[in-house]
């Protein structure tokens, strides 16, 4: 187990969009932490679905050379140019010190004694990790918002290698013995654990924008703020290879793979559609529903956000809910029940021109007053079922509270879109294919 020591410190950091939420937190800690007055923690808040050290928003460079000295030496500019573009970003590197013959501890335990002391692999590995370079250790729920907790051992960046082998380490018999005592510790050299890509030197940085840069935003900002202006400038030498990963290499597949998805939902929508109305030419009436209903998905999730920013005031908790790419799934599921009742209008209004002599205009008019009921029914029924699991509070809420929200608000704009928009669209196409009854 190589640990780099190089940091000590115990804080909480705490990154949330309420701030209500971060003083709980920190009266929670406090009076967990109050016997240790030299100590203070920090909380990140990360991913749902992740709980590494960046979560769903580190922007990972890889950063690959075959000479030593000018990879360390272009991984600090990128380091301090990330610095400067973003405001106060956590930027973590592996190796962790960018400096060629780092020393690095070694520590290598002594399971016979700890087992003495009642500590197993996992206890130590992360005593050890704390006290160094910082371990994640455990989630933190308040309300909806699920928050990690990282701890770092006091004295941040101050720690000398000599200090290192008589660091407390607390025993589960409530005994604090030296770290030397439970594990033999080695000095060597930080560069002969240089990691490598595809046969070259590599050095990796993790940057985590502020949350108020989102993660799209960061990626593009950091190719060309930082990337693409020391190539311009001359500083990042062409013989170094730079690729984004991580967090940011999966933004781009996750948009790939729903730009994918979405075009063909949207091909087998059309073709289902096509054999129900057995023409080409009627299904692109409905098909016209979509965007505007995707439109009434993004309207009513930023008006869901703008009005939820407002609730602390009279004593409620806040909504807030990003534009991540787990609410962009609501579009997808948005295509297939957004067509369901355009598909009764128009639908209606052939068979009132089929079967009944009247124009075009009272045909479609017909129609819509017919339809306005079942209409009204379904979308009714609908809304009433997805908001609770939009506007209630609960474990896993920034999961699903942004698919929810596009396909509640999604539907909510479809219909006012049948009622208004679609008859008038409707009444023009027919007119073209009918200019005997367009009267």
């Amino acid at each position: 187990m190589g640990i780099q020591a190089e940091a000590q410190s115990l804080r909480i950091i705490a990154e949330t969009s309420d701030p209500t939420h971060i003083e709980a937190l920190v009266d929670a800690l406090t009076q967990r932490f109050e016997a240790y007055p030299d100590m203070r923690a920090f909380a990140a808040r990360g991913s749902i679905i992740s709980s590494n050290d960046g979560g769903t928003r580190s922007i990972t460079l890889d950063i690959a050379g075959n000479d030593l000295n000018e990879l360390y030496t272009t991984a600090n500019a990128i380091y301090q140019r990330a610095q400067d573009v973003f405001d106060n970003p956590r930027i973590q590197s592996r190796p962790s010190a960018l400096d060629l013959g780092q020393p690095l501890i070694e520590v290598y335990p002594d399971w016979e004694r700890a087992a003495e002391v009642g500590m197993d692999t996992s206890a130590l590995g992360t005593t050890v990790a704390v006290l160094t370079n910082g371990s994640y250790l455990d989630d933190f729920y308040l309300d909806d918002e699920k928050i990690d907790l990282y701890g770092y051992g006091p004295g941040s960046g101050n720690i000398a290698l000599d200090d290192l082998a008589t660091l407390p380490i607390h025993t589960p018999s409530g005994v604090n013995v030296p770290l030397n005592t439970l594990a033999e510790i080695r000095e060597t050299v930080g560069t002969a654990t240089l990691r490598r890509v595809d046969g070259r030197r590599s050095v990796t940085l993790d940057v985590i924008p502020p949350r108020s840069v989102a993660l799209e935003a960061g990626i593009e900002r950091m190719q060309r703020e930082v990337i693409d202006a020391m190539r311009d400038e001359g500083t990042l030498p062409a013989n170094i290879n730079v690729t984004v990963t991580g967090a940011g290499d999966q933004l781009d597949a996750t948009r790939q793979a729903l730009t994918g998805n979405a075009l063909i939902a949207l091909a087998i929508v059309y073709l289902l559609l096509v054999a129900i109305f057995a023409h080409w030419g009627y299904p692109l009436l409905i098909l016209a529903t979509i965007p505007l209903g995707a439109a009434g998905g993004i309207v009513g999730l930023w008006l869901m956000n703008t009005v939820g920013a407002q609730l602390p005031k009279i004593g409620l908790n806040a909504i807030s809910q990003p534009f991540d790419m787990i609410t962009m799934l609501g579009f997808l599921i948005l295509m297939g029940t957004v067509v369901n009742n355009p598909i009764l209008v128009v639908h209606q209004a052939r068979e009132n021109l089929r079967t009944a002599s009247m124009s075009v205009r009272d045909a479609v008019h017909q129609a819509v007053e017919s339809r306005l009921r079942p209409i009204a029914m379904t979308t009714l029924t609908t809304l009433c079922g997805l908001s609770p699991l939009v506007f209630l509070p609960g474990e896993g809420t920034e999961l699903y509270r942004g698919v929810g929200a596009i396909v509640l608000f999604g539907l909510l704009g479809t219909a006012i879109v049948t009622v208004t928009f679609l008859p008038a669209l409707t009444v023009a196409v027919l007119s073209w294919k009918n200019p005997k009854r367009s009267a």
